[in-house]
């Protein structure tokens, strides 16, 4: 049982024996059709319609020659009563444009290897959101930004295009971050791109000026300064440091 949320590829051929286990999953086709039963209901899948199969339900497929999908497990701690419950009355949900521009989005992040699970865990409350409810929560839109973000850290970000991305004003961004994450998104921003860094400069050889531009910075000199200013070593010293203490953990093995 996934303790959270797990996101596969599949395709499907022969009918499967009925099947259920104690998680939630969401049948989402990239390309060909699917025939998805969940106790007793039938539908038919493709990349317009998707299916939801609730914790505890029987459910079998087969599908076309051709048939590709985005299977995600979701974890019962993971999706809110309200949103299963809709979803449960509804297991053959179409896809509108908001929903197919999602599951583009994660099938590329998919094909170009693993899935981090922070993107993960921003995606899919925005998805189910799409799929249950008439229009998606401010919350919900705000951790598919923040997972956006962290797939992308080196993106001209600032306030305005976060806000423009959530379809809000700056005012109400920073009103966002205060009651989801106590701080604001500069600081949010500024955080989560000197631990990419900090992650980089500790299990990589990668030049310090190309990690600047790489997490967001402008050149080398501006991560420099955010470095020194958070941990009080400029990004060769923390390299080095981290090295180092690698070496002795090492050598005492």
């Amino acid at each position: 049982m996934p303790s959270s949320v797990d996101l596969h590829l599949r395709s499907y051929g022969q009918p499967s024996a009925p099947d259920r286990h104690e998680f939630a999953q969401l049948v989402l086709p990239l390309k060909g059709e699917l025939l998805l039963e969940v106790e007793g209901r039938e539908g038919v899948l493709d990349p317009l319609r998707a299916g939801f199969v609730a914790p505890g339900a029987w459910h079998a497929q087969h599908g076309n020659a051709s048939n590709r999908s985005i299977i995600v497990d979701i974890g019962t701690e993971a999706l809110d009563a309200a949103t299963a419950g809709r979803l449960f009355e509804r297991p053959f949900a179409p896809l509108g444009a908001a929903s197919r521009k999602l599951v583009e989005f994660m099938a590329l992040m998919a094909d170009g290897g693993a899935v981090a699970p922070s993107v993960l865990q921003g995606w899919v409350p925005l998805l189910l959101d799409t799929l249950a409810l008439d229009a998606p929560r401010p919350s919900s839109r705000l951790a598919a930004l923040l997972a956006r973000i962290e797939a992308e850290p080196g993106l001209a970000w600032s306030t305005g295009s976060m806000a423009n991305s959530l379809g809000c004003s700056v005012s109400r961004l920073h009103a966002l971050f205060r009651e989801e994450h106590d701080t604001t998104p500069h600081a949010w921003l500024l955080e989560h791109r000197l631990a990419r860094v900090r992650e980089w400069l500790a299990r990589t050889d990668v030049p310090i000026a190309e990690l600047a531009l790489r997490s967001g910075f402008s050149e080398q000199s501006a991560l420099t300064r955010a470095l020194r200013k958070a941990t009080g070593m400029t990004p060769a010293a923390y390299r080095r440091r981290h090295r180092e203490a690698g070496l002795e953990n090492t050598s005492k093995q």
